[in-house]
C-alpha cells in the first residue's frame, strides 16, 4: 500500500489537497551536527497519532502530544490518526513504518547512534488549524527535548 495518486482520492479530499494553503519558508531550521552521530542522544517524533493505553486518544485537529517511553514495545502503540485520507493498514502491521523505534534500537545496539532518549513524542498529523501546535505544544516539546540533552530528533511525518 503506497501513497495514492491525487486522482484516486474522493472529490472532497482532492479539493482540500489542491487548495490547502500550505506554508512556505525562506529559511530552514537545519542545524549542522556538531558531534558524531554515534555519540548523539536521539529522540523520535511521529505525526501518526500514536498513543498508549491510559492516554487519551487524539481528536480531530488535536494539537496536543503524547509521550511515548523508550521502554515501550511497539506492538503496544495504538493508532489514532483522524484523517480520512490516511490509510493505517501499514502501521497496524508494523508501527515502525511511522515510529521506527525498533530500528533505532538496532542502530543503538550497533553503535551507529549514541543512545536513545528515555522518551519520545507522538502528535496528530493533518492538523488544519495548527496555531496552537506552532505557538505552544511544539515549542514545549522542544524545551523538554533540550532539557533531556537530546542532540538529534528523527521526525516521521505522515
Amino acid at each position: 500500500m503506497g501513497m495514492p495518486f491525487l486522482r484516486e482520492l474522493n472529490p472532497l479530499i482532492r479539493f482540500f489537497m489542491r487548495f490547502y494553503p500550505g506554508k512556505q519558508y525562506n529559511t530552514t531550521p537545519h542545524t549542522p551536527l556538531r558531534i558524531p552521530l554515534n555519540e548523539c542522544k536521539v529522540a523520535l517524533i511521529t505525526t501518526a497519532g500514536f498513543f498508549l493505553d491510559g492516554q487519551n486518544p487524539f481528536e480531530l485537529n488535536d494539537c496536543s502530544y503524547r509521550e511515548i517511553p523508550n521502554s515501550i514495545q511497539t506492538d503496544k502503540l495504538k493508532g489514532g490518526h483522524k484523517s480520512s485520507a490516511y490509510d493505517e493498514q501499514g502501521i497496524e502491521t508494523d508501527p515502525n513504518l511511522a515510529f521506527p523505534l525498533d530500528r533505532f534500537r538496532e542502530l543503538e545496539a550497533e553503535g551507529k547512534i549514541g543512545s536513545l532518549n528515555h522518551r519520545h513524542f507522538s502528535f496528530m498529523g493533518s492538523i488544519t488549524k495548527p496555531m496552537a501546535l506552532i505557538k505552544n505544544t511544539a515549542p514545549e516539546v522542544a524545551q523538554i527535548l533540550k532539557a533531556d540533552s537530546v542532540d538529534v530528533v528523527f521526525l516521521t511525518p505522515v
